[in-house]
């Protein structure tokens, strides 16, 4: 969803936001492959066996069995439900701006796109999920196109000299947020290698994914700067002048929004279901029967999800901000920091120096930039709490800035 955002972060970092979408995607890559390596350990004849199943058995092993499991899985559970959220308001947002005519209310419009969210209650696996990602990716690479094929027509008045050169002190930081956060994919890893059909095949995944989104980001990035240069809005579709093309760029875009939903909704049934509800202080049940089929209990309790998070998009005022609070240090520490850390309690004897190193310097760069997101969302919330005007319009992508 994010990628809208793209060009104007290309405003505000020049060519060093193309160096950071490069560089950001290596390192995604990097601290995904090693929290998988750390489901598997050696045995004596150096055959590699998978003894754990989810981060939250990685935390368990390094720093406890209750703490491992109450911090990695109240992690998750943030940054996923807020995920969820987000998804709601900006379709809410887009679907409100699309048919602002017709008088219904925008609380009204979050609750047309949650009630279309309500048949993924009974999402049963991660085949499903992943049908309903690929029409996502669809609905992406049709705004993608378009966008590209438009902004070409327009190349006589590329303004090439507004490409700035240096760095906006300010505002690079809140660039570094919007590229970390369309790269987050660390919490879903365990799970998508073990679903594979091949898992010796996940790195060669990652680094065929990593690399065709950072190409396809810098593209539509750099190409739709060109075309607006120094006018180009935070929302790069705002910068449409033909209001039936809007339209139609915005409803694919709800499209995509909807479709985004059942992929974190589910990673986060999934934590609750596997971690919380089977073993969080002894619960001892399940969400699914002997056959592996929900339990009517679990189908209420899943639709009761989707309402919650519905509530939380109308309710909460401040959500965006108080989001990017909180997921400046889940979205950080989740993407960079505990990966590097868990690898380095698990493998520290078997790893090089340089190896030592790198991890290090990947810890040290995720705990800067989740300071700084802090910050930056501390003022933000501070500002909107001494009664500055914060519209909800503008709150929806301020999570893009501030989470992170």
């Amino acid at each position: 969803m994010f990628l809208v955002s793209f060009p104007y972060a290309l405003s505000q970092g020049g060519y060093w936001t193309l160096l950071a979408i490069t560089v950001i995607a290596a390192v995604c890559i990097y601290t995904s492959r090693i929290l998988v390596d750390c489901l598997y350990e050696e045995d004596d004849g150096g055959q590699r066996i998978r003894v754990r199943s989810s981060y939250v058995d990685i935390a368990k092993r390094v720093w406890g069995q209750k703490l491992g499991l109450v911090l990695l899985s109240a992690a998750q559970i943030i940054e996923l439900s807020m995920t969820c959220i987000l998804y709601i308001l900006v379709s809410g947002q887009l679907l409100y701006g699309c048919f602002r005519s017709c008088g219904a209310s925008l609380v009204t419009w979050i609750v047309v796109s949650s009630l279309s969210l309500l048949p993924c209650a009974f999402l049963q696996s991660i085949q499903r999920v992943s049908s309903l990602s690929f029409w996502c990716t669809v609905a992406h690479l049709i705004i993608n196109v378009v966008m590209i094929v438009y902004c070409l027509t327009r190349i006589s008045k590329w303004h090439w000299d507004q490409m700035p050169l240096d760095i906006n002190i300010f505002e690079f930081p809140v660039v570094l947020g919007i590229v970390i956060f369309s790269y987050t994919s660390q919490i879903f890893a365990p799970s998508l290698e073990s679903k594979m059909r091949d898992p010796a095949r996940f790195t060669f995944m990652l680094v065929c994914t990593h690399v065709a989104a950072a190409v396809l980001k810098c593209v539509f990035a750099y190409v739709c700067f060109l075309t607006w240069g120094k006018e180009t809005m935070e929302v790069i579709t705002n910068n449409l002048t033909q209001p039936g093309f809007k339209i139609a760029v915005d409803i694919i875009l709800v499209m995509k929004a909807l479709l985004s939903y059942p992929l974190p909704y589910f990673a986060m049934l999934e934590i609750l279901d596997h971690e919380c509800f089977s073993t969080w202080y002894s619960f001892g049940i399940s969400c699914r029967d002997d056959q592996n089929i929900i339990r009517p209990w679990a189908v209420v309790f899943r639709i009761a999800v989707v309402f919650v998070t519905m509530l939380f998009a109308i309710f909460l005022p401040h959500f965006s901000i108080l989001m990017g609070l909180v997921g400046s240090f889940t979205g950080s520490m989740l993407s960079f920091v505990w990966p590097c850390h868990f690898y380095l309690q698990l493998h520290d004897r078997t790893l090089p120096w340089y190896k030592k190193l790198v991890n290090w310097v990947i810890i040290f760069t995720g705990i800067v930039i989740c300071g700084i997101g802090m910050y930056y969302s501390g003022l933000a919330l501070k500002h909107a709490m001494d009664g500055a005007s914060v519209s909800l319009e503008s709150m929806s992508f301020n999570l893009t800035h501030f989470d992170n």
